[in-house]
């Protein structure tokens, strides 16, 4: 199968719409009265958690510009968890915001 090539608003559309679908899944787990997630298991009854970086690694887009958008995002988390153990969720929340607004300012003119 041919790859697919997209550039510009379009592509960061797409990338940032995969950061927010896994952005927003996990940060609902953050601070005391975070909520748990209830994740599908291929194999297995499901699993709760509200461990921002298990959320994560359990998440894959069906689109494929969205789904790298999530990986980006999925970095984040596990290499926050492997350095600091924690803050998974804060540091998937800090990541959306910052691609966010470097997207708007890409967008704005400036040089990536």
């Amino acid at each position: 199968m041919a790859k697919e090539i997209k550039f510009g608003e379009q592509a960061r559309r797409q990338l940032q719409s995969g950061v927010d679908q896994l952005a927003n899944t996990v940060k609902i787990t953050l601070g005391p009265k975070g909520r748990n997630v209830l994740l599908e298991k291929k194999y297995g009854s499901p699993m709760i958690t509200n461990d921002g970086v298990t959320i994560a690694r359990e998440i894959e887009l069906e689109d494929a510009f969205e789904n790298m958008g999530a990986q980006i995002v999925k970095e984040v988390a596990s290499k926050t968890n492997d350095v600091a153990g924690d803050g998974t969720t804060t540091a998937t929340v800090l990541a959306q915001t910052i691609i966010r607004e470097g997207f708007k300012n890409v967008a704005a003119g400036a040089n990536p």
